[in-house]
């Protein structure tokens, strides 16, 4: 399969999505949609869910990762998504980027989750240089404003 690339800079073509307060179930169906039917390269980004939600991994496991009962008291929606990765809350003061890509656009990133998420934190380091400090911390990507 051809890859599109930007002529001058010599990489691959990104298409952007934007969002505000779109709900992360809403969001995780698009990426799931973009995935199975999309040989494009896409990157979503969505500035803040619309209520506090739990979001666990595929493989996760309820009783094991999340207080059920406080969950039930506090109606907090508990989503599974399509892919791998760990349990997170997420609130309004999310801003979820999402990056689904052609693994011949990205070759040198493997599959994993430490490479891609070194590879996503050299990118917002400078998205964000000047602004706030990016860096990966753990298993964590994390902006700490500067004052």
């Amino acid at each position: 399969m051809a890859t599109r690339h930007d002529a001058q800079a010599g990489r691959p073509l990104m298409n952007i999505v934007r969002m505000k307060g779109v709900p992360i179930l809403q969001q995780l169906e698009i990426e799931e949609c973009l995935l199975r039917t999309s040989s494009d390269n896409w990157c979503i980004i969505n500035d803040g869910a619309d209520r506090p939600n739990i979001v666990m991994g595929i493989s996760g496991k309820p009783a094991e990762l999340v207080e059920i009962k406080r969950v039930l008291e506090d109606n907090i929606p508990v989503i599974r998504r399509f892919t791998g990765g760990g349990t997170v809350i997420v609130d309004l003061g999310t801003i979820f980027v999402s990056f689904i890509c052609n693994k011949d656009d990205v070759a040198d990133v493997q599959p994993y989750p430490r490479p891609i998420m070194s590879w996503s934190s050299l990118l917002y380091s400078q998205v964000f240089e000047g602004i706030a400090d990016f860096r990966l911390r753990e298993n964590v990507v994390a902006l700490t404003t500067m004052e």
